[in-house]
């Protein structure tokens, strides 16, 4: 299940549609279990989750999006223009 939520951060000028996504949605994004994901959001390194009741959680999508491009960033070596005309 997704629902949208209007968001606005303090870097935007205007509100975004950002969908929540539930566990199973994520899990297939980010290929960890949920134990592991509750491990590392008490260590401040994946998203935490934002609640939408009594019993349900669900994930901002683009918070998601962007550990996942953190995730790759960080496993990429950085080439630098003195590297590549070696």
């Amino acid at each position: 299940m997704t629902t949208h939520v209007h968001t606005q951060t303090p870097h935007q000028d205007s509100t975004t549609i950002d969908s929540i996504l539930r566990w199973p949605d994520v899990q297939k994004r980010v290929g960890i279990c949920r134990s592991h994901a509750h491990q590392l959001i008490a260590r401040n390194q994946f998203p935490a989750p934002i609640k939408l009741g009594p019993r349900a959680s669900g994930w901002l999508e683009s918070e998601i999006n962007n550990w996942i491009e953190q995730r790759i960033r960080s496993s990429r070596p950085i080439v630098t223009t003195q590297d590549s005309q070696t």
